[in-house]
């Protein structure tokens, strides 16, 4: 009886074992597939990160100069937002979609003419989050082409749609010698009052910083981009009266 109990013993003890090893073996696959996930969320998200690919999302700041920039153009009201912005004086980076240039190619052309800088906003404003890299490839080159065909400018940078990486990136930006883009203040201009708009990018305004707006919705056709517009008209205006002076990405981080 004494070597049965015992046997019984050690059975249930080596169970016991078992499972408790089994149990950390999955804590422990957990925590690391919680830390990959973390990671990975960093990169994609992060605007200080640098995990995917070279990014910047602000100047050095040793001068009271600001860069304006505007996603998704251009569209149809891109030259409304052109008309004030050559009349105050102002340059500004217009991250362009290649489909938006293909439909608008005089638009875009108007935006390099004017003298600002044109970065790369990918063809179809897809998200990158879970594509190939072969995915990410074809966007940001067809959106170089187009870019190139319409502007005659070959971009030198490019901010992906939503401010979202992904591994892959990091190759189509050395292919194409792209530098990330973020920014130190987005504007929510695509769904916000422009009064809120103006006083986010401006109580959030830094010396080098980079400021996030859009002079279209997407691949969107004929998009109502009023509430941008009033904003500008808002922040440029103040910002001068707080005494800085406006750049284009590639002067702000001089």
């Amino acid at each position: 009886m004494v070597r049965v109990w015992g046997a019984r013993a050690r059975s249930s003890r080596d169970r016991l074992i078992s499972m408790r090893a089994l149990k950390a073996a999955g804590l422990a696959a957990g925590a690391t597939i919680g830390g990959c996930s973390a990671i990975l969320t960093y990169g994609s998200v992060s605007k200080s990160s640098q995990l995917f690919g070279p990014s910047v999302y602000r100047g050095p700041g040793f001068r009271r100069s600001i860069a304006l920039t505007f996603d998704d153009g251009p569209s149809e009201s891109t030259p409304r937002l052109l008309e004030y912005l050559d009349k105050e004086g102002v340059t500004a980076t217009f991250f362009q979609c290649g489909m938006n240039v293909r439909r608008l190619p005089r638009i875009a052309g108007e935006v390099a003419a004017s003298g600002h800088q044109i970065g790369n906003h990918t063809h179809t404003h897809s998200s990158l989050l879970f594509q190939s890299r072969s995915f990410m490839e074809h966007e940001f080159e067809s959106a170089q082409d187009a870019i190139y065909s319409a502007t005659g400018v070959l971009p030198i940078l490019l901010r992906p749609p939503y401010g979202l990486r992904w591994p892959g990136i990091r190759y189509v930006q050395h292919k194409l010698a792209l530098l990330g883009v973020m920014w130190t203040v987005i504007g929510n201009d695509w769904r916000w009052t422009p009064d809120r708009i103006a006083a986010r990018v401006i109580t959030r305004a830094t010396q080098g910083g980079i400021a996030c707006l859009h002079d279209g919705r997407g691949i969107q056709a004929k998009p109502d981009i009023s509430s941008t517009l009033a904003a500008v008209k808002t922040i440029v205006p103040v910002l001068r009266d707080l005494d800085y002076s406006f750049e284009t990405v590639n002067d702000i981080l001089r």
